[in-house]
Order: C-alpha cells, then sequence, then structure tokens
C-alpha cells in the first residue's frame, strides 16, 4: 500500500505506545524486520480525515535516544539517518499524561533532532481520575509543538490525533529545549564540517554513538572517534551535563502547565494490590494459583467444542470414504491430508483459551509483576528479570520469546536467557500432552474442584519452568563473562483488559498458530502418507498374496485379514523400514517404531507428532470405520505382548522426551539467526536431546 506521509511512533515503555499503534491502524498492519537487524517493527496503514493515508511505523519503546539495547538503538537510526527506508515525515510522541516529568526527557531529544513532531497526550482519562490539571493550550504554547489529549484505549481523541496529522506540513518547527551546542562547542562544530551535517543534536548524537551506527562508514566512525580524542570529549559526562539540562528545563515547563493534588502523592490503589501479588511469599502462591486455574480451564471448557471438532472430522472422513471411489487418491486426502489436520484442529479450543489467559495477564498489567517478582530469583540463576518476560512468553511459543532477548543488556543473561527459553512448555506442546493425558489420566475430580488431567497439565508446565531455572543455574558456571545486568522495570497500573482486545489476540495467536502448524502438518502427511502406503520392490504384493492362502481364508474373517494386511503393509513400508531403523534406540525409553516415526516427524514441529499419530493409524486402519486419533491409539496394542502400546509409563516416558527435546527446527533457526553462530543451536539441540533421552528413560522404568 502506498502511503502519503510516513509517521513513526515514539514513546517510552508502558505509555500506550502499541495500543495507539493499533487503533490506528486497525487490522491493517504487518510484521517485519528493521532494515540489516533482526529486530522486529510493525508498520500499518490509517485513512486520514482529508483522504490521504499515513504509513504508522511503531519504533521500539525506549526512555531515551542514548540506547541500552539492541531495540533502543533502532529509534535513534531511524528518525536521524535520512537515507532510512523507514525515516519518518512525522513524529508522533506519546506520553503518559499522569507520568510527564519522566516523558518529557525522551520528547525534548527527539525534538532537538528537528524533526516535525505531535504530542499525544495519553492516559488522560487516568490523569483526571487522579486530580491532575495539565493546561493543554499552555503546553503546547511552550513547547511550540501540536498537543493532543487522547485516552488510547478507549479510543478517545484518535479524530483530532489523525487531524492533527493531516495538518502536519502546517507544523512550525519548534525551537531547541535546551543548548545542544554548549555541550561540546568545539567538538560539534567539527563534526558538522565534517559530516556536513546541520544539526548540533544529529552531531552530538554521533559522537555518542558512531560505534553502533550502521550508517556510518567504519573511516566515518574512525574519523569521529580521531575528534572525540582531539577535543577531550567524555560521553558519559556530556549524556550526564545533557540530562541534567533536559530535566531543569522539564521542571520550569511543568512549574506553570501541570497542577498535582497533594492527594496524588498518597498511596495508589495499584500499589496497595502489589503489597499483595508481589508478595515474596504470597506473590508466588498467587502465581502458582493462577497457572493451575488456567490449566484446569484448558481442560475443563475446552472438552465439549473439541468433542465437536472431532465428531465432525470423523463424519467428514466417513462421508469422503463413503462417497469418493477407493483409490490411492481418496486414501491420500482422507487418510493423509485430512486425518492429520483433524489431529491438529481438534486442539484449537485449548490453544485458543491459552492465548486468551496469557492476553488478560498482559492487559491488566499482572505479567509485569512476574517479570518483577522473579527478578530476584533470576539472579540466583544467573538470569535477571528481563529474562522472564521470554520465560513466561515460551508457554506461546519459543520464536518470538528468543528474538525478545534482545531487550537484554548483558551478554551472558542473554545468551543464557535463549538456551533455556526452548525448555519452557510453549504451545506447540500442548496437544501433545493433551493427547497423552488423556489417554492415560483418568477424568475425575479430586477435592470436587480439582481434575486430575488438568493437575497433571498443570505439573508439565511446573516441570518445564523449574528445569528451564535449574538449566540456567549450570550455564551461570559455564558461561564466563565480567559484565554485570542490571533490571530497571516500571511497572503499569492495573486496568480492566480490554476484552475486544483479547478477543482479537486470541484469534490472531490461534489462526498463526493453526496456519503455521498446518502447512507443516499437510505437507508432513502427504510425505507421510506415500511413505506409509508404499515400500521396496514386490512387498506389498507378496503380502496379499501371503493372505490369499487357504488357511488364511479358511480361518480368519476378511475383516481380520484386512486389517492384518494393512498391518503387514505398513511395517514393510518405506515409513516401517525408518522407524524400525530407529528403534533399537529409542526401544529403552519405551517407544516402537510407530512412535519412532513420530519423533522424527515432529522435529519440523512438535504439535506434528499428533498429526503423525492419526496419519500412521488410518493407513493402518479400516476405512469403514474411521475412528478418532485418540480412539485409536487407545486401542493400538503391542504384537509382542498384546498389551496397549500407550500404558502410563509410555504416555509419561512420552511427555518427558517432549518436554526436553529441541523438536523445533524454526528455533533451531531463530538460535543461529539470534546469535550469529551455529555452535549455540548445536549445543542447544545436544544438551536437550541428552536431557530428554535421560529423563524419558528414568519415567519409563519408574512406571513400567
Amino acid at each position: 500500500m502506498k502511503a502519503d506521509i510516513r509517521v513513526a511512533l515514539v514513546g517510552n515503555p508502558n505509555t500506550g505506545k502499541s495500543t495507539l499503534f493499533n487503533v490506528l491502524t486497525g487490522l491493517n498492519q504487518k510484521i517485519g524486520n528493521f532494515p540489516g537487524v533482526t529486530v522486529d517493527k510493525k508498520v500499518g496503514y490509517s485513512k486520514l480525515p482529508d483522504g490521504r493515508t499515513a504509513e504508522i511505523v511503531d519504533l521500539p519503546g525506549t526512555y531515551s535516544l542514548y540506547p541500552k539495547s539492541q531495540d533502543e538503538s533502532i529509534v535513534f537510526s531511524v528518525l536521524a539517518d535520512k537515507a532510512n527506508g523507514l525515516n519518518p515525515d512525522l513524529v508522533i510522541v506519546i506520553l503518559d499524561a499522569s507520568n510527564l516529568k519522566r516523558n518529557l526527557l525522551l520528547y525534548s531529544q527527539v525534538a532537538d533532532l528537528k524533526i516535525p513532531v505531535i504530542i499525544a497526550l495519553n492516559m488522560m482519562d487516568l490523569a483526571k481520575k487522579s486530580g491532575i490539571d495539565i493546561n493543554i493550550d499552555l503546553l503546547a504554547k511552550n513547547l511550540g509543538v501540536p498537543v493532543v489529549p487522547i485516552a488510547a484505549r478507549r479510543q478517545q481523541g484518535i479524530d483530532n490525533l489523525k487531524q492533527a496529522v493531516a495538518n502536519a506540513n502546517k507544523i512550525a518547527m519548534q525551537g531547541e529545549s535546551i543548548d545542544v551546542r554548549s555541550l561540546a562547542p568545539e567538538l560539534i562544530d567539527s563534526i558538522s564540517a565534517e559530516m556536513n551535517v546541520d544539526n548540533p543534536y544529529f552531531a552530538l548524537q554521533l559522537a555518542h554513538q558512531h560505534e553502533t551506527l550502521k550508517f556510518l562508514s567504519p573511516e566515518q566512525s574512525d574519523r569521529i572517534e580521531a575528534l572525540e580524542k582531539q577535543h577531550s570529549f567524555h560521553s558519559q559526562k556530556a549524556q550526564g551535563s545533557e540530562t541534567i539540562a533536559r530535566y531543569s528545563f522539564i521542571n520550569e515547563l511543568l512549574y506553570d502547565t501541570v497542577k498535582i493534588p497533594a492527594t496524588a502523592h498518597d498511596e495508589t490503589v495499584s500499589n496497595k494490590i502489589d503489597k499483595v501479588l508481589t508478595h515474596k511469599v504470597f506473590g508466588f502462591v498467587i502465581f502458582f494459583a493462577i497457572l493451575l486455574f488456567m490449566f484446569q480451564a484448558i481442560f475443563s471448557w475446552a472438552s465439549y467444542p473439541m468433542s465437536l471438532i472431532e465428531d465432525s472430522f470423523v463424519w467428514t472422513q466417513n462421508e469422503l470414504h463413503r462417497v469418493l471411489p477407493a483409490g490411492p487418491l481418496t486414501s491420500l486426502l482422507v487418510d493423509g491430508v485430512i486425518a492429520g489436520l483433524s489431529g491438529i484442529m481438534v486442539f484449537i479450543p485449548q490453544i485458543a483459551i491459552l492465548f486468551a489467559f496469557i492476553s488478560i495477564l498482559e492487559d491488566t498489567g499482572y505479567m509485569s509483576r512476574v517479570t518483577f517478582m522473579m527478578d530476584k530469583l533470576m539472579r540466583k540463576v544467573g538470569l535477571n528479570g528481563k529474562s522472564v518476560v521470554p520465560l513466561i512468553g515460551g508457554f506461546a511459543c519459543a520464536v518470538p520469546s528468543i528474538m525478545s532477548t534482545r531487550t537484554i543488556e548483558n551478554w551472558k543473561d542473554r545468551m543464557i536467557t535463549i538456551m533455556v527459553t526452548p525448555l519452557v512448555t510453549c504451545s506447540a506442546r500442548l496437544p501433545v500432552y493433551t493427547l497423552l493425558i488423556a489417554l492415560v489420566v483418568p477424568n475425575r475430580n479430586v477435592w470436587w474442584v480439582l481434575n486430575l488431567q488438568g493437575l497433571a497439565l498443570t505439573g508439565m508446565y511446573v516441570l518445564s519452568m523449574v528445569s528451564a531455572i535449574i538449566v540456567a543455574w549450570v550455564f551461570k558456571f559455564i558461561l564466563k563473562s565480567r559484565e554485570r545486568g542490571y533490571f530497571i522495570m516500571e511497572l503499569p497500573v492495573y486496568r480492566m483488559p480490554r476484552w475486544k482486545n483479547v478477543a482479537f489476540s486470541m484469534y490472531e495467536r490461534s489462526k498463526s498458530f493453526v496456519v503455521q502448524a498446518g502447512k507443516v502438518i499437510i505437507a508432513v502427511s502427504i510425505v507421510l502418507w506415500v511413505l506409509a502406503s508404499y515400500g521396496p520392490a514386490n512387498r506389498f504384493e507378496r503380502i496379499e498374496a501371503k493372505y490369499k492362502q487357504p488357511q488364511y481364508t479358511k480361518t480368519i474373517s476378511q475383516d481380520q485379514i484386512n486389517r492384518d494386511i494393512a498391518t503387514e503393509k505398513l511395517e514393510n513400508s518405506y515409513a516401517g523400514m525408518l522407524g524400525h531403523t530407529i528403534e533399537p534406540v529409542i526401544r529403552p525409553l519405551g517407544f516402537d517404531w510407530k512412535i519412532g516415526i513420530a519423533l522424527i516427524t515432529s522435529f519440523a514441529a512438535r504439535e506434528v507428532f499428533v498429526g503423525t499419530m492419526a496419519t500412521i493409524y488410518s493407513v493402518n486402519g479400516d476405512a469403514d470405520n474411521i475412528q478418532s486419533v485418540q480412539e485409536k491409539m487407545q486401542q493400538a496394542k503391542n504384537t509382542q505382548t498384546g498389551q496397549p502400546v500407550f500404558t502410563v509409563a509410555v504416555a509419561f516416558s512420552l511427555m518427558m522426551f517432549y518436554a526436553f527435546a529441541m523438536q523445533c527446527a524454526s528455533t533451531v533457526a531463530v538460535v543461529y539467526r539470534e546469535t550469529k553462530n551455529w555452535r549455540w543451536p548445536a549445543a542447544q539441540f545436544a544438551y536437550m536431546t541428552v536431557l530428554a533421552y535421560a529423563a524419558s528413560f528414568i519415567a519409563y522404568h519408574l512406571l513400567r
């Protein structure tokens, strides 16, 4: 989509920047990477009152233009580099109306870059509720920029903000907030002359950040370094002087424009709630209770819609077998593609409920409290509070969680977080766990309210967090670094979740999961069907000839003969040969060759295990009696012992294997992309495989 004007959103974390982005762009947005770096960018489009289209770029949240992480370094590069493909025509600086003093520091820096600016004064509803009185007109006059009061969560003031964007070409260039040149006059003049720069603050920022700015050539960076030495420039001292000057300007500005009542300094409701929710004992008890409730709900609330989806797939497969002519194409469609898809589609209700809970915890502000609570514990194992964000995010998916570690400044903390995040139970494991738990754990309540299956699922999630913490503690002694990490975080006020946003998030994340998993499962199901339906040479012909002999036709029913033929064909197919090849390695874990096939195919994505089971047992089943994958697995028998294949020992052995194994090609790829070295994903794959085999072996032999 071609836009008439490009607008960048800039603001501190927790100022409602992402909310405003979603309100302005709606569904008209896309996710990508900033040019040259693996940092997420969000770009969307918004229709302006004058009919023009604005391209909205959501820049990473930052407290100042001096970056502390890879995400924050993007902000100055995009704003200052005219050659950058995302360089904006206009900047909207989002300020929290209830905390202007802190927010105005970033505004004053952006304004001094001489880019047209509009201030979106967000959370006006909360400021008014706290009795904070802001003279909007005087604030706009003193700053020399448009100031638009809004409440993004309530979608108030958005039309006025769009009108201000439409009038952007009428915005006068604001004056300097401080005398930038006085901070380092000779150096600024020298850099301005050398680099052909006409903005003193841009020249000063080049002095501070030239080593990390990708739009500078090595020669330019070296020249700036030489000028710094020539003029005895000390970056940290200059930053300190600048910050003091800016806060002096901000204090004078707020003295005339903002009136805060004495009651606003009293203890807030959020602080009172935090005394309980972040308590060093009760805080963890409450967090565990919330997790327990989540996983109880996942099993109980999802049971009815899951049954409907399961029954619909069984009906569809039966009908297709009835109306379509028998043959390879029908078998491929019904026993391959549809059977594989049914294995993942049936878990949509559970996936949706999980994402709904995660969205509610994020939207209310509680997830930030979990991060704060875990900081002390994380530091003891070699991490910091920021590591909790990727770890908690790992409940949804390890890939974006590993990408989010870019906000961790300390190299050692970041690497340990990357190495342990895949241990956290992601949504892709949920179908595997729920299928296996439903097979061997009774669906009954204990103490009237706690479901045994929900407790088993909760246990798997708790195990994943505990194992991640223990492995992080081990890596603390393996990885060496002299850097000291720190953790600074602002806790947002508690808010009611926006149910529309929760529903949208639940829909989008569930759709993304199903689409991504569906594409992989269809591809794997087709390949697997071919491998399971064909074998080398004339083995299948010999099997059919064998069962035409009188000793079989006279003593065994035709239905049983058909099942025996299907079973032998599967064992002698290419898939069967592959499974039998690895069976000696996995037999000590209680796994047979069919499970071995699923272990191989599910490396593409963990949830493929369910689709593989559905395809394997469909190929091996009776076309006239289509059953759900759970029923097929319940009826599966060990050909040697006659006992069920999926006993308690085998099911929990499998869950232990999937709890620890790196069964996800996408995670391997993103770890390489984030670390730029294959030794990290290789080491991760190796240690997780060893852990998975050991845990699976122990579980099987303890429970058999």
